[in-house]
């Protein structure tokens, strides 16, 4: 299959690529530094032209709420006009475990309207709501800190690996389309502000963190089980402690 990965050159939709191809299929990797932006639709009728899926797996360059919202809303758009237009039989998207509960977010309001837009639209879909990555210790980490303390919520998360996203992204694309949401999730529960003290421990960095029920994520409170995924979520193998970059070094001051 002819499979367009918009979003093919980030975190996952470089992954993705790689194991499509590596299964046969034919994997294009669409994004703006490839001469395909869908804010404008510029390389998007090119790229999709004989295309039998499309798998957005992009994210805003901005997480501002009217920037975000607009991304989200333009690209998919555009997107999905396109996919018509090209008679495209499958699309998929990457999404959020805990989207339609985060709405005191802009970030996921954005989300939620991308979602809608799919649903509504006539091009069959399936939509993968993932947990947080494990890549993500950083730069979570970052936007938590205030001063040298690190602000997390005491409650549940069930982070995974970015290789396992990718190969469960890949193998729902290669399927019948769900005209649903499929969950994924890792193999462990933590609560999030130990779960980040002991990675943080981990990487000899040196920012302590503060248990702080008020601690926001992407600007939305977060309850017990908030990040969740439902009880029929697939869950991937790759334990935290046994990720090879759990012990990646704090970054040089």
């Amino acid at each position: 299959m002819k499979i367009v990965v918009i979003g093919g050159t980030g975190l996952i939709g470089s992954k993705l690529v790689s194991g499509l191809a590596e299964h046969g299929h034919e994997a294009v990797a669409a994004a703006p530094n490839t001469g395909v932006n869908t804010l404008t639709g510029e390389g998007l009728d090119d790229a999709l032209a004989g295309a039998n899926v499309v798998v957005d797996v992009s994210n805003s360059p901005s997480f501002e709420d009217a920037a975000v919202m607009d991304f989200f809303k333009t690209s998919t758009r555009n997107l999905l006009a396109a996919e018509q237009g090209a008679g495209v039989g499958h699309h998929v998207a990457l999404s959020v475990v805990g989207t339609e509960r985060l709405q005191d977010s802009g970030y996921f309001r954005a989300k939620s309207a991308q979602e809608k837009m799919i649903k509504d639209s006539p091009v069959p879909y399936s939509i993968v709501h993932a947990t947080q990555f494990f890549e993500f210790v950083r730069s979570m980490s970052d936007a938590a800190t205030v001063g040298d303390t690190v602000h997390f919520a005491p409650v549940l998360f069930q982070p995974m690996v970015s290789d396992e996203v990718a190969k469960a992204v890949g193998r729902t694309a290669v399927g019948t389309p769900l005209n649903g949401t499929v969950e994924i999730a890792g193999p462990e529960q933590f609560r999030m502000d130990e779960f980040f003290r002991d990675a943080l421990a981990a990487r000899n960095d040196p920012r302590q963190v503060v248990s702080d029920p008020q601690a926001a994520y992407f600007g939305a409170q977060l309850e017990e089980r908030t990040l969740l995924p439902r009880e029929d979520a697939l869950l991937g193998e790759v334990r935290f402690g046994d990720w090879p970059g759990r012990t990646a070094p704090a970054p040089a001051k």
